[in-house]
């Protein structure tokens, strides 16, 4: 009961106008269907009177038909006219809807724009990219303190470390293989004892590519 009194919207209005605009295009249609087919019905009654001479029935005939193919064309104008209306409603309805779509934005931007303030927003921006900036600086800070402590230094050292290892487990001594050079005004060795000396040398030499230690 209660939609019975409920008031029409713009659309509702649109709907039924367009409703209506359709079935007035589909009556347009049948009555050029049934002109169609009386123009037919006509025109093979004026060959009937032709072939029987009857040339008074022929001229009467033939006023009725352009008659009603004037008619026929009336409906072509009035079916266009229809489709006219009908599309014309249907862009009104859509301007409609784009204003009122319209105004709702401008009511928001409105509040927007009333809440927001122009210089706080502007300190906001300058204090984030302060901010931003002091935290690369301190993530700068902290790689270059790590690259300190992960220094490649510090691999090197324990690379040499572990070839001592290795070398002390095959029970070579660098330092107690090295050949020390004469001391002033003492004789120079042998040359048995340097060939020795060499003999060792070489063999260390060896185990170190052994090793895989160059």
């Amino acid at each position: 009961m209660a939609s019975l009194f409920k008031k029409k919207t713009v659309d509702d209005i649109i709907k039924e106008q367009s409703k209506e605009l359709r079935g007035t295009q589909r009556q347009i249609t049948r009555d050029r269907a049934a002109l169609e087919k009386q123009e037919k019905q006509m025109e093979a009654e004026i060959k009937k009177m032709a072939k029987t001479g009857n040339k008074e029935a022929c001229k009467i005939l033939a006023k009725q038909l352009v008659q009603l193919r004037k008619q026929k064309n009336r409906t072509y104008a009035v079916s266009s006219k229809v489709t006219s209306m009908s599309t014309q409603t249907k862009v009104m309805n859509s301007q409609m809807k784009m204003a009122g779509a319209m105004s709702s934005t401008a009511k928001t931007m409105q509040a927007v724009n009333k809440k927001m303030d122009p210089q706080k927003t502007l300190q906001t921006m300058q204090d984030f990219q302060k901010e931003n900036m002091k935290m690369d600086m301190t993530e700068e800070m902290i790689n270059d303190t790590l690259d300190e402590i992960f220094d490649d230094s510090g691999d090197e050292e324990e690379s040499q470390d572990i070839v001592n290892q290795v070398l002390d487990e095959i029970g070579i001594e660098i330092s107690g293989k090295m050949v020390r050079a004469p001391a002033a005004g003492k004789s120079l060795p042998s040359a048995a004892a340097a060939k020795k000396a060499t003999i060792s040398d070489d063999e260390i030499e060896r185990q170190l590519r052994a090793l895989g230690v160059d």
